[in-house]
């Protein structure tokens, strides 16, 4: 977890900070929807390598968004699902995703206007 003291001073740095790539963005929002296993989460996500994959839940694990389950099976099943930190992003991607969808079914317009 990112100490107090590390942390920007410019509270969207901070947000960025904690979710501000690509994938981790990717990984929430396949969070926001339910708990997935490794596995589903590499095939779901085209492009993302399995080192990057894990960078990715190590690092947002160690931050609280996350957490990381390990069923006692043979073989063990491991699950991931969001913190309670992590619930409280999903006003931020409900947020980028309506803007997203707005912004696809405008863009004709957008460009008409530059």
């Amino acid at each position: 977890m990112i100490k107090k003291e590390e942390l920007p001073s410019c509270p969207v740095a901070i947000t960025v900070q904690l979710i501000g790539n690509k994938w981790k963005l990717l990984i929430l929002r396949n969070l926001l929807e339910r708990p997935w296993r490794f596995n589903e989460l590499h095939r779901s996500l085209k492009g993302i390598s399995q080192k990057v994959l894990t960078e990715s839940l190590r690092s947002m694990e160690s931050d609280g968004i996350i957490i990381r389950t390990v069923f006692p099976e043979v073989p063990p099943r491991v699950e991931y699902s969001l913190s309670e930190l992590g619930e409280s992003m999903r006003p931020i991607l409900d947020a980028m995703k309506e803007w997203g969808e707005n912004y696809k079914s405008n863009n004709n317009q957008y460009q008409k206007n530059l």
